[in-house]
């Protein structure tokens, strides 16, 4: 199995004037963000509004990035959806658009059960050999995969190899560090918490604010891990208006205005997000301007 990394942006998708998506701008936009030291990317995830594509979006938009990055990243397609029978045919459309592995979300709405989870996410592995990539985000689905369960799946599928756990609870992402078996991934979904899930013994991240700090992120990946944890936690202090400010609205609301500031034209978000509040866009435009290029 290939490394899946450490420093992993969810890519936003970009829609041209029409509101349909940009595929040579998704390509020029993946290869700008590995040249900046991302070792991967999800393609199609909550910040790429994956739930406003139809299916055969997902499958050009995952091929276009394949096609642009090669082997230089590793490209993620989210599969996941609260419907089992989609996000089988979801997973076998994505491995055969060259996808390198899968995010599957837990089922959002549907509030399944813990043993509904394992039978829900063991489908989608029996289905591909692609690794599977758990996100657990309760924050969205208003279900939360506990540790146990999660580690459980684990040991049942070989190909769930990891999860990007977006809970919020430092406690929860502790345990699951602990149990878990060598070789499973944990990245942090969250910006804020990447230091200290680095901290709790976590491999990496999946984020948003790298769309704009790739570099500053990897450095402080580094310095982790070569044990300066003073200049760690110095960049993560400093970055964390940038982390802090691109949440202040409904993700990737923020960071679709930032990346157009940027010069990329990714379009807006399709609806039922809308537009950067003028306001907000005011008071982000002296946090972003250090990191536009």
């Amino acid at each position: 199995m290939k490394a899946l990394g450490s420093i992993v942006t969810a890519m936003i998708t970009p829609f041209d004037d029409r509101g349909g998506v940009n595929l040579d701008e998704a390509q020029r936009l993946a290869r700008w963000l590995v040249s900046r030291g991302n070792d991967g990317l999800v393609i199609g995830g909550s910040t790429g509004e994956g739930m406003t594509l139809d299916a055969a979006e997902r499958v050009a938009l995952v091929s276009a990035v394949k096609a642009a990055v090669g082997d230089s990243a590793i490209v993620i397609a989210n599969a996941g959806t609260n419907d089992t029978r989609s996000s089988v045919s979801g997973a076998k459309e994505a491995m055969a658009a060259g996808a390198d592995a899968l995010l599957a979300v837990v089922p959002y709405y549907n509030k399944p059960t813990q043993s509904g989870m394992i039978a829900h996410f063991g489908a989608m592995a029996d289905a591909v050999p692609l690794p599977i990539v758990i996100y657990n985000i309760p924050g969205r689905t208003a279900a939360n995969m506990l540790p146990e369960t999660l580690l459980e799946l684990a040991r049942k599928y070989r190909n769930v190899v990891g999860v990007k756990e977006s809970s919020g609870d430092l406690k929860q992402i502790a345990t699951i560090v602990r149990d878990r078996a060598p070789g499973f991934i944990v990245w942090s979904g969250d910006d804020y918490l990447f230091l200290p899930c680095l901290a709790l013994g976590a491999d990496g991240i999946v984020g948003v604010a790298s769309h704009l700090c790739s570099p500053q992120y990897r450095e402080l990946f580094d310095a982790f891990r070569a044990g300066d944890v003073a200049r760690a936690a110095q960049i993560h202090a400093e970055l964390l208006a940038l982390m802090d400010g691109l949440f202040l609205v409904t993700n990737p609301i923020a960071v679709k205005w930032a990346m157009r500031r940027t010069g990329f034209n990714v379009g807006e978000c399709r609806l039922p997000l809308d537009g950067m509040p003028a306001g907000l866009a005011e008071r982000l435009e002296p946090i972003i301007a250090p990191y536009v290029a």
